[in-house]
C-alpha cells in the first residue's frame, strides 16, 4: 500500500508538470497583450514597454517558463497582475468557498443518484425506473448555467426562500450546491442502476435468496457494497467535473470562489492567477482520484495494491 501511494504521488508530480507546461504556453496564445490591457488610454509606447518589462513579458517564452518553475519550486506562484496581491493569498481566500460547493454538491449527487439508481434496479422497468432514468438523462443533458438560472428564478424570485447571489450565510450555499449536485446525480443514478442490475444477477445473490433471506437484506447487505465499486469511480470523476462546473455556477450566483477568480483572470489576461488556479484544480483532482483508488480496498478486501 505504501509503495503504491508513493508511486501515485510521484506520478502526480509528473502530471502537474505537464499541466503547468500546457497551461503556461496555451494562455500566451490568447489574443491580446496584458500590458496593453492594463495601460490607460494616455499611456505612451514607452510606458507600455516598461509595463511589459515589469511583468516579465519582454523575455523569451522559454525563459519565462523556467523562471515560473523556479519560483514554483519555492512555493511562489507570483503576484496578480491586476491587484498585485500574491496569488497564493488569492487562492487561499477563494479555495475554501469552491471546496464547499464541490463537496456539498457531491454529497447531494451521491445521495440522490445512488438512492434513485438502487431503487430503479430493484424494481426494473417499473414506473419509478422509467421516470427516474428520464430525469437522470435530463440532468446529464442540462447546462449548468440554465439550471442555475431556473433554480434562481423559482426559489429566489418567485418563492423568496433563498438569496440569489453572494455568500455569507448557509442559505447562500443551497442553490449553487443544488445546481452542481443535480447535474451529477443523473450520471451516478444511471451508473448505480447498471451496476446494481449486474450485481443482482450474480450467483452469490441467487444463493442468498435461495436461503430465504429478506430481499432488503439481500440488496443492502450483500449486493450494494459490491455494486458501489464502479459507482465510486464515477463519483471521483464527477467531483472533478464539479470543480470545473463551479466556473459557470460561481459566475451565475456571484459566488466568491476559484471559478469566478479564474474567469475574471482570463478576461484580464492575469497570467499568474490563471496558472495558479489551474494548478490547484489539477492537484485537487489528482488527489481525489488517489483517494478513490484507495477506497476500492475498503469496499472490496480482495483488491490489493502490490
Amino acid at each position: 500500500m505504501g509503495r503504491y501511494i508513493i508511486y501515485r504521488l510521484v506520478l502526480t508530480v509528473f502530471v502537474l508538470l505537464g499541466v503547468s507546461l500546457v497551461v503556461f504556453f496555451m494562455i500566451r496564445l490568447i489574443p491580446g497583450d496584458p500590458a496593453d490591457l492594463l495601460a490607460d488610454q494616455w499611456a505612451t509606447e514607452e510606458d507600455i514597454e516598461k509595463l511589459r518589462r515589469d511583468m516579465g513579458l519582454d523575455k523569451q517564452i522559454t525563459v519565462q517558463y523556467l523562471l515560473f518553475m523556479d519560483n514554483l519550486r519555492r512555493g511562489d506562484l507570483g503576484n496578480s497582475v491586476i491587484t498585485k496581491v500574491p496569488v497564493a493569498e488569492e487562492i487561499r481566500a477563494r479555495l475554501p468557498n469552491t471546496l464547499k460547493l464541490a463537496v456539498i454538491g457531491t454529497m447531494i449527487a451521491v445521495v440522490i443518484g445512488s438512492l434513485a439508481g438502487t431503487i430503479a434496479a430493484v424494481k426494473p422497468y417499473s414506473l419509478f425506473d422509467n421516470v427516474s432514468m428520464i430525469l437522470a438523462l435530463s440532468g446529464v443533458s442540462t447546462p449548468a448555467f440554465w439550471l442555475g438560472l431556473m433554480l434562481m428564478l423559482f426559489f429566489s424570485v418567485k418563492l423568496g426562500w433563498f438569496p440569489c447571489v453572494g455568500a455569507g450565510t448557509p442559505k447562500h450555499l443551497v442553490l449553487p450546491s443544488l445546481t452542481l449536485g443535480l447535474l451529477s446525480a443523473g450520471v451516478i443514478a444511471r451508473q448505480s442502476r447498471s451496476s446494481m442490475l449486474q450485481t443482482l444477477q450474480e450467483e452469490y445473490i441467487v444463493t442468498a435468496r435461495s436461503k430465504g433471506l429478506h430481499e432488503r437484506v439481500v440488496v443492502y447487505r450483500h449486493a450494494l457494497k459490491n455494486a458501489l465499486i464502479p459507482v465510486v469511480t464515477i463519483v471521483g470523476l464527477q467531483f472533478g467535473r464539479l470543480l470545473g462546473g463551479t466556473v459557470l455556477v460561481e459566475s451565475v450566483f456571484s459566488w466568491p470562489g476559484m471559478g469566478r477568480l479564474l474567469v475574471d483572470a482570463i478576461f484580464t489576461r492575469d497570467y499568474p492567477i490563471i496558472q495558479g488556479a489551474v494548478l490547484v484544480f489539477a492537484t485537487t483532482f489528482a488527489l481525489v482520484n488517489l483517494a478513490v483508488d484507495l477506497l476500492y480496498g475498503a469496499l472490496d478486501p480482495r483488491i490489493r495494491y502490490e
